[in-house]
């Protein structure tokens, strides 16, 4: 079974994974060795921890490659139990790094269990709505008790506060209920209460630090503190031109552009490789996000199907928050660039949401060629002994 699993993988995932994780670990060695310098580390410090999170990704994909994904099904509950308490732990034992206390420190790794989160909300969501497809209409039994369980994981992760986080998270549960076949009405009240619910906390909870991340975004010229990293990111961006300035040449991760390894890596790859090399980024992320979403309208089992569409939007929603970020459509906050920013946390859930969505594609292609294999059953043949289905022809006689 394993054998003919790893048969019909679709092993172009699989490169284009390992490609962009290559890629970032370049571009974080060439961004960050100024900023290890700075905090007295080895100007490799950033790097070797990159790579160190790679090589235990891949640990995590291969496991995710052979694992059923249907198991998961069976798993949801102890999932979500745990990702809660980690969410609840990061108040009590929780780091703050940048004004959110979002990391549990574990032995020199720190945790992000928003990120757990994510694929926590893919897993339990595809599973919840997959079982409840016979009666999805009926709002109150199918959608409303998985949405409580969304809801209180998205609070918990703003009262940390990680607005990026939450609002990925909400996406990705949007994107799931679309795919799950939902009544338009149902879609419908779900937006306009998301939007009322955005509009009260802006209007009412945002802090003023949230809120001047809107002045940096959208006026960061005439709010030139807010708007610090932007501005500067532009700068990277436009000095890249469409050939670059060559790997390593950059000048604005001297001490230009803070978090250029994590947050903005997007423009130090635009300073240093130019168009070509943020062109080759985003094929490469924009290839994940469609070959999955093909992978998902490709299966026949509604659960591979939420799974496959889940984690595409994961990478999808991500990409486009942090892209905006970088270039001013968005503000700032904090998401990461999938495969290419420095982080442990994102990288392993990325590589381990691969792992699953390869998982699923083997099957995929698994049943189609048994489908395609199959014989076609030989006709039946015409039983012509039977006097009533015999037909004769009589000569006529020429009309005169």
């Amino acid at each position: 079974m394993l054998k003919k699993l790893l048969r019909n993988v679709d092993y172009s995932l699989v490169i284009a994974t390992i490609g962009l994780g290559v890629f970032g670990l370049v571009m974080i060695y060439s961004s960050s060795y100024w900023i290890a310098f700075h905090y007295d580390l080895e100007a490799d410090y950033f790097f070797k921890r990159q790579l160190i999170f790679i090589l235990a990704g891949m640990l995590v994909f291969c496991f995710a490659l052979i694992f059923p994904y249907k198991a998961y099904m069976k798993l949801t509950k102890p999932l979500i139990l745990v990702t809660t308490s980690l969410l609840v732990l990061v108040f009590l034992l929780g780091k703050v790094v940048n004004n959110a206390q979002s990391w549990i420190s574990l032995g020199g790794f720190n945790l992000q269990p928003a990120e757990v989160a994510k694929l926590a909300i893919i897993i339990y969501l595809s599973s919840a709505l997959a079982k409840k497809q016979s009666y999805i209409s009926d709002f109150n039994r199918a959608v409303a008790p998985p949405l409580v369980v969304v809801a209180l994981i998205a609070c918990l992760i703003l009262m940390q506060p990680d607005f990026g986080s939450m609002l990925i998270l909400v996406s990705i549960a949007a994107c799931i209920l679309i795919c799950a076949k939902l009544r338009f009405r149902h879609l419908l009240f779900l937006s306009l209460s998301s939007i009322i619910l955005m509009t009260v906390f802006f209007m009412f909870v945002a802090s003023d630090e949230q809120i001047s991340r809107f002045k940096g975004a959208y006026a960061p010229f005439e709010h030139q503190k807010e708007g610090y990293q932007l501005i500067n990111s532009y700068v990277a961006i436009s000095a890249g031109g469409m050939d670059g300035v060559g790997l390593g040449n950059g000048i604005t991760k001297y001490g230009y552009l803070p978090e250029g390894q994590t947050d903005f890596i997007i423009a130090n790859v635009s300073e240093e490789f130019g168009f070509a090399g943020v062109l080759a980024a985003l094929t490469g992320l924009f290839y994940l996000v469609i070959r999955g979403f093909i992978i998902g309208l490709r299966s026949k089992d509604t659960f591979g199907r939420l799974l496959a569409f889940g984690i595409s939007s994961m990478i999808g929603v991500q990409s486009f928050i942090n892209l905006g970020a970088a270039t001013g459509l968005l503000p700032v906050t904090g998401v990461p660039l999938p495969f290419l920013s420095y982080g442990g946390s994102s990288l392993l859930v990325l590589m381990f949401s691969m792992g699953v969505l390869t998982n699923v594609s083997g099957f995929v292609n698994m049943k189609s060629k048994s489908a395609d294999e199959q014989p076609v059953p030989d006709a039946k043949p015409v039983n012509y002994s039977s006097a009533s289905t015999v037909v004769s022809f009589q000569k006529k006689k020429p009309a005169h």
